[in-house]
């Protein structure tokens, strides 16, 4: 039974337990170094603490910062010429494959957003009607059934960035 203010003797016992673990995490050795408890409450409060693998880190999966990423389709998704690539990624085991860029280009939405709308639609693509979510210019794309690509670009100071991403069939990130 519980009244405002009273504890259950479990909740008092638990929090307890765990102020114990938080002042033996911080105490010091008569040295001044840090102590480690090596007891079983510890070991599986840093367990609770450990963050699980990133979903990146799926064994086909591949990804990089400042450059294009192995294997990326760059016939799908060219990159567009001046641009500076960000980050790639790229994973063709998944149903349906996936990639996608990050650049900045010194050049206006429009001009990007123009190169993507051609380069896609040479390849069969179709634009999507819709021009912009928010105030952020965005072009979705569709072939077929189930593939299809999103282009988003954000314009500051005269330099565009961009991010393009493609759900397409393996077959087809070439």
């Amino acid at each position: 039974m519980t009244a405002i203010g009273n504890f259950k003797p479990a909740g008092v016992a638990a929090l307890a337990a765990a102020a114990a673990l938080a002042l033996a995490a911080c105490s010091q050795s008569p040295s001044g170094q840090a102590e480690t408890s090596s007891s079983a409450a510890s070991a599986s409060t840093q367990a609770a603490l450990t963050a699980p693998p990133s979903p990146s880190a799926a064994p086909n999966t591949s990804a990089t910062v400042g450059a294009v990423v192995e294997g990326f389709p760059k016939q799908l998704l060219p990159l567009m010429n001046g641009a500076t690539v960000v980050s790639s990624s790229f994973d063709k085991a998944s149903t349906p494959a996936t990639a996608a860029l990050v650049a900045k280009v010194p050049a206006p939405t429009a001009a990007v957003v123009d190169f993507y709308t051609k380069a896609l639609e040479t390849q069969g693509f179709k634009a999507v009607p819709g021009d912009a979510v928010g105030g952020v210019a965005s072009k979705d794309f569709v072939r077929g059934e189930n593939e299809t690509v999103n282009l988003s670009v954000v314009e500051a100071a005269g330099v565009s960035t961009f991010t393009i991403g493609a759900n397409v069939a393996a077959e087809s990130a070439k």
